[in-house]
């Protein structure tokens, strides 16, 4: 295994494409602290990670909360020096038609999606600044190039990701600091898990006809793995990736959605 002495915050990382990337680096001998409100659950945090992860810790983080965000990434600064790299997975999803669209769901995607990516950007800027050196990644979507009916502001959230991105490469720039989207099609995490078994419940069709029915909206017949997306990111936060910044990288294994 190499050593780095490089730290990584991972949000969202106690499952799906967070908790693969976190595992991804915590191979390569990055400090790897992943930040999630269920990490306020140690139960939780030790069933996940198990007891035996040298390199991976959890710690509680609200992305909403500006408090929040701030004191844990002072936390993770004090005990590990600084932070490097820095991965925004953390996300949430929830349908709605245009016509009758409740506030607080558009409310609710924004402000994690979106507001909490920059919240969590702006916090650790300027320890990657002082150190001149810093890798930043978003998990995107091809939701953020292609509409779709009854997700307006999951859409609307994850296209925010790219245009914040442009900004925070430009900024960091002169610094060594790159910033990066990851646009993936469907992956099969949890989240997914819960889509197919309401189409189960809706349609009456057993779990393995409906993931095959996703799979087939991909040209390649396939759903992408979250370890997929994590050797994607491993590469973008290394030293080779250094002229790599401002882009998308759509993980779509053919498909436009």
């Amino acid at each position: 295994m190499m050593k780095h002495n490089r730290t990584a915050i991972v949000t969202g990382g106690l499952s799906g494409m967070g908790l693969a990337i976190a595992r991804r680096l915590s191979k390569e001998g990055t400090n790897v602290v992943i930040g999630a409100r269920s990490a306020s659950d140690q139960a939780h945090v030790r069933e996940v990670l198990g007891e035996k992860n040298e390199g991976l810790a959890a710690a509680t983080l609200d992305v909403c909360s500006s408090e929040s965000v701030n004191a844990f990434v002072a936390d993770v600064v004090e005990a590990h020096g600084s932070v490097d790299i820095l991965i925004n997975a953390a996300g949430v999803y929830a349908e709605a038609a245009m016509i009758d669209h409740p506030d607080q769901v558009w409310d609710d995607q924004i402000d994690t999606n979106l507001s909490g990516t920059f919240r969590m950007i702006r916090a650790v800027m300027p320890h990657m600044k002082r150190k001149a050196w810093g890798r930043i990644v978003n998990i995107a979507s091809v939701a953020a190039h292609n509409g779709m009916a009854n997700n307006a502001a999951y859409c609307a959230s994850k296209a925010g990701l790219l245009g914040l991105g442009k900004c925070v490469s430009l900024e960091g720039a002169a610094f060594g600091i790159t910033c990066v989207s990851i646009s993936p099609t469907w992956v099969e995490t949890e989240m997914l898990k819960r889509f197919i078994k309401a189409d189960m419940a809706a349609s009456g069709q057993s779990f393995e006809d409906v993931r095959a029915e996703y799979s087939k909206s991909n040209p390649q017949n396939q759903l992408v793995q979250p370890t997929e997306v994590a050797e994607l990111a491993a590469f973008l936060v290394s030293d080779a990736a250094r002229a790599l910044t401002m882009e998308d990288f759509q993980v779509n294994a053919g498909s436009l959605w």
